[in-house]
């Protein structure tokens, strides 16, 4: 199989049904997958062969949706550009890989000198946008009408796909290598749930674009031959909107996002009775933030999914139904159709049901590797199975239950203290919007548990409310020993948030960031 097969079961089964939203442009399957023929054209004209690497720098768009389906048409490579990067950064990534075409927005515009200066085999710059051009660059719109359409490579299975960066929250990123097999692996295999997208439906774009976790709902939406609304990006306003505006029904958001959206005091203004779907993960929702989801949008099923890039990227969901049991919404659900989980210890040996150790997954979604490094990927591999780094344990009934980064796991005092747990305490508090808890240096406890808070809009509290209301629920051990109130957490371009940028300023001139 390949990517573009849903592109043509939709020119097939509705040319004219509505593809793209894209602010007030509207196109229709036919209009779209003609674009996306030509630009395929005009892709290879520049010089693109079978493999070779194409980059997306660009907010949400039609033009993103166009360039990773061209990319694949022509027998190209995707490589999405993580937006909060800094040129340096990209530069980097996009030499190590040679990508020798590169989109941009008018929002990136202005990198592309620096990423030229730092990546001269970088032979092609395209842009979509209505401000000023890079120097040299050429318009999408003119490549795509000056081109002739060309016929799909059809390149599948192993082949080569995209190249994911992982998002850097615990030391370099890598180059994730996913073959078309890797990608629909997963998203097949997640459909066949119905608790994925909905058939018929109309998914938005607020999520990064970028991300592997948008970009597999894009791929659940071209199999579905739906239709796509985007938005630049996440914004509670801009979400609010468009969901009334174009009918949406089904979106993807991490919790930061879905919180952000729920507490925002314009929301009760807008009807979302249509939205049948909201589609959560990249990392755990506390259970204040479920529980004012639940209640701000009554009408929409609510799915976790769980996984990482290295997945493609998803391993296991807990379903609509899951979430009104209260011990099961903990969980991050069960193994998805295309895959097998275990938790297994430091020998790799599967523990009993309940014991904490690391989740590993096995399944045709397991991506092929890390781009020109193979100890890395032999040691994440290695018996055959990804080793996540995620510590968890498991149920009777197959639940999985995510504790922690294993690295970001505290020990104090020789106790374990797995950060999720303190949070979900934390974030039940009425005046807590979204809390971060991290392990910080301790001359008698070797860590101590620390907390990170951002106070909900409008709520006053104190560090000694937030301690007393902690020792009520959680052992002493795990109570906050120290805390602070900051106004928002540094998150990552896919919303996760950035607890090693909260962990620097302990540990900085120390040789190890643990005791």
């Amino acid at each position: 199989m390949n990517l573009t097969q849903g592109l043509h079961r939709a020119v097939q089964r509705r040319p004219d049904g509505t593809a793209t939203i894209c602010g007030a442009r509207v196109r229709t399957h036919a209009e779209s997958v003609d674009r996306i023929a030509r630009l395929a054209g005009g892709l290879r004209d520049l010089g693109l062969g079978d493999g070779d690497r194409a980059a997306v720098l660009s907010l949400n768009s039609d033009s993103y949706h166009e360039m990773l389906a061209a990319t694949w048409w022509a027998g190209g490579v995707v490589v999405p550009v993580n937006l909060r990067w800094s040129v340096a950064e990209i530069a980097e990534s996009l030499v190590e890989v040679d990508a020798r075409v590169l989109l941009v927005d008018d929002a990136f515009a202005g990198s592309v000198a620096g990423i030229h200066a730092a990546h001269p085999r970088l032979q092609h710059v395209l842009h979509a946008g209505d401000g000023p051009a890079p120097d040299g660059a050429i318009a999408l719109d003119e490549l795509v009408e000056r081109s002739a359409p060309v016929e799909d490579a059809h390149r599948g299975g192993d082949d080569l796909a995209a190249l994911f960066y992982t998002g850097g929250t615990t030391g370099r990123s890598k180059g994730v290598m996913l073959s078309h097999d890797n990608l629909l692996t997963s998203t097949l295999g997640t459909l066949a749930t119905e608790q994925f997208i909905s058939p018929d439906g109309t998914y938005l774009h607020a999520a990064p674009m970028f991300h592997i976790a948008d970009l597999t709902a894009w791929l659940g939406q071209l199999v579905r031959g739906g239709t796509h609304v985007f938005i630049p990006a996440f914004e509670p306003v801009a979400v609010l909107t468009a969901v009334v505006e174009h009918g949406v029904t089904d979106v993807l958001l991490v919790p930061t996002m879905i919180q952000m959206l729920v507490d925002h005091p314009r929301t009760e203004e807008f009807d979302l009775t249509g939205l049948r779907r909201v589609l959560y993960g990249a990392s755990p929702m506390s259970e204040g933030v479920l529980d004012r989801a639940l209640k701000t949008l009554p009408d929409a099923a609510f799915t976790q999914f769980y996984g990482m890039t290295e997945l493609s990227p998803l391993a296991t969901g807990l379903s609509a139904a899951d979430h009104d049991d209260p011990v099961r919404r903990r969980s991050a659900g069960r193994a998805l159709p295309h895959t097998e989980v275990r938790i297994v210890d430091s020998d790799d040996v599967e523990l009993p049901r309940g014991e904490v150790g690391e989740i590993v997954v096995r399944g045709d979604n397991v991506m092929l590797g890390y781009w020109d490094r193979p100890a890395e990927t032999a040691e994440a591999l290695r018996g055959g199975w990804m080793h996540t780094g995620d510590g968890g344990y498991m149920d009777d009934d197959g639940y999985v239950y995510i504790a922690d980064r294993i690295k970001d796991m505290i020990i104090t005092g020789g106790e374990n203290v797995y950060s999720a747990e303190v949070e979900s305490v934390l974030t039940g508090h009425p005046a807590v919007a979204t809390c971060a808890v991290i392990g910080i240096p301790d001359e008698k406890w070797g860590e101590r548990v620390h907390a990170v808070v951002v106070p909900a809009a409008g709520a006053s509290v104190t560090i000694g409310e937030l301690r007393e209301f902690c020792a009520d629920r959680i052992a002493g051990y795990k109570t906050p020993k120290s805390m602070e109130l900051i106004d928002s957490l540094p998150l990552s371009g896919a919303g996760k948030v950035l607890k090693v940028e909260l962990r620097k300023p302990y540990w900085a001139g120390r040789q190890r960031a643990v005791n």
